[in-house]
């Protein structure tokens, strides 16, 4: 009995990992002369028209080594698993949000549908799918669910000025908005994964392994396991205005 009234949740996130993966990506840098040539900064999808890439400003480097020819890469996963290279530029950025807007050239895969507003809800069902460890477990798309634990403030009030951090700070001074709190554990990799409703793969959210923790867990001597998203709904602004 058991394993029947659980095989239907089963199927339905089956479907969804079957659309979401050809839009994921991995995001990195490679250069030629080095080893490896290939570095994993993190994770990417597809968004908009099929040409742009979302992911955490902080995975896109500031700065490249242009003495040795070192490029922004992007690497999608076609039928079969089959690896394609794509040279990416930055397009646009959001750093209050931790936001990034990549371009691919040339090509078009399929994107992800964007939540417009705050439509998670606290123990809603998601996913999310990325690369995590940084790719040592291989270059290959995982995926791990759980619910939405919580929607709360990215900063929260400290008992004493000594517990707050200069992000902390800069967040508090910029204005706080609330994020998602998942019960489920993202890695380092994971940064910049899409967070979507189990069964429709509609996009709530974009996993973040530093950003988040930087403000929220000022108060911390050591980070929490905890992992946070950043509403879409910033996601969706930032690709509104961008050319």
């Amino acid at each position: 009995m058991f394993t029947l009234a659980m095989a239907p949740a089963r199927a339905d996130l089956v479907d969804t990992v079957q659309r979401i993966k050809p839009s994921i990506v991995a995001i990195g840098t490679y250069q030629r002369d080095r080893s490896p040539q290939f570095r994993l900064m993190g994770t990417g999808f597809v968004v908009g028209d099929g040409t742009r890439i979302a992911t955490n400003s902080h995975v896109v480097p500031p700065t490249f080594d242009a003495e040795h020819f070192e490029e922004l890469i992007a690497i999608s996963f076609g039928e079969g698993g089959v690896q394609r290279t794509h040279k990416v530029t930055k397009i646009g950025s959001d750093p209050a949000h931790d936001l990034a807007l990549l371009k691919l050239p040339g090509v078009t895969l399929p994107a992800l549908k964007l939540d417009d507003g705050m439509h998670a809800r606290e123990g809603q069902p998601i996913a999310f799918t990325g690369f995590p460890i940084i790719g040592v477990l291989g270059l290959n798309p995982a995926t791990h669910r759980g619910i939405v634990a919580a929607i709360t403030p990215i900063v929260l009030p400290t008992e004493h000025g000594s517990q707050l951090n200069p992000q902390a700070i800069r967040r508090i001074r910029e204005g706080a908005f609330p994020v998602l709190q998942l019960d489920a554990t993202a890695y380092p990799g994971n940064s910049g994964s899409p967070v979507y409703d189990q069964d429709s793969g509609l996009v709530l959210a974009i996993a973040n392994m530093v950003f988040v923790k930087g403000s929220k867990e000022s108060a911390l001597t050591q980070p929490s396991g905890i992992t946070y998203a950043i509403p879409a709904m910033h996601l969706k602004a930032l690709l509104d205005r961008t050319p």
